[in-house]
C-alpha cells in the first residue's frame, strides 16, 4: 500500500549513494540550505532530458537562492552515471531508490512498456521542495512523463516562499 509524504512534516529519511560518491539523506538538506529534490523516471526518458538540463541551465539561480538541486531515480549507477553524463549536470544525481522506498513517498510506478524502454519498473517524475529544517513546503507527483511542474513558476514560488515567509499549504 502506498502513502504520500505529508506536507509540513519531516521528509523521510531515505539514504542513497550520489554520483560524487558521497551517501545521501534525502530528508537532511545541507546546514541552512533548502532543497530540491527532482525525481526522474530514468536513462530511458527524453522528456527527462530536457527537463533536467532546464533545471541545469537555473542552477546559478537556485545556488543564489540558497536551493540544493538533487536528481534521484531508481536507475542504477552506471545508468545513472551515463544520464549525468549526456547531460554535463552540475548538481548532485543519486540513484538506486528503491521501489518500495518510491511508494512510501507515493510515487506513481510503471512497467517498463517493452525492452526498448528500460528494463525494470521506474518511478514517474516528482519534485520535492525541503525547507532547511527537512520538512517538506511543497510536492508536484506525477502519473506521466509529461506532467511536470513549470520550472519558472517554481523559481518565483521559492522566492515568495523565501521573502515572504509563505506557510505550506495543504495541510488541512
Amino acid at each position: 500500500m502506498s502513502r504520500q509524504a505529508t506536507i509540513d512534516t519531516p521528509f523521510p529519511d531515505i539514504y542513497l549513494q550520489t554520483l560524487s560518491g558521497e551517501a545521501l539523506v534525502l530528508g537532511r538538506p545541507p546546514e541552512g540550505k533548502w532543497r530540491m529534490l527532482v525525481v526522474y523516471r530514468g536513462l530511458h526518458c527524453p522528456i527527462c532530458k530536457k527537463y533536467l538540463s532546464q533545471i541545469n541551465e537555473m542552477k546559478a539561480d537556485f545556488d543564489e537562492m540558497n536551493v540544493q538541486v538533487v536528481a534521484v531515480s531508481t536507475d542504477p549507477e552506471e545508468k545513472a552515471k551515463t544520464f549525468a553524463a549526456e547531460l554535463d549536470l552540475d548538481f548532485e544525481v543519486a540513484y538506486g531508490l528503491g521501489i518500495d522506498q518510491a511508494r512510501n513517498l507515493g510515487l506513481y510506478i510503471s512497467t517498463p512498456m517493452d525492452r526498448t524502454e528500460t528494463d525494470k519498473p521506474f518511478t514517474e517524475p516528482a519534485l520535492f521542495f525541503l525547507r532547511p529544517d527537512g520538512g517538506l513546503h511543497f510536492v508536484e507527483i506525477s502519473s506521466a512523463p509529461f506532467c511536470r511542474p513549470d520550472l519558472e513558476m517554481i523559481k518565483k514560488g521559492i522566492g515568495v516562499i523565501q521573502e515572504k515567509d509563505y506557510p505550506p499549504r495543504g495541510t488541512g
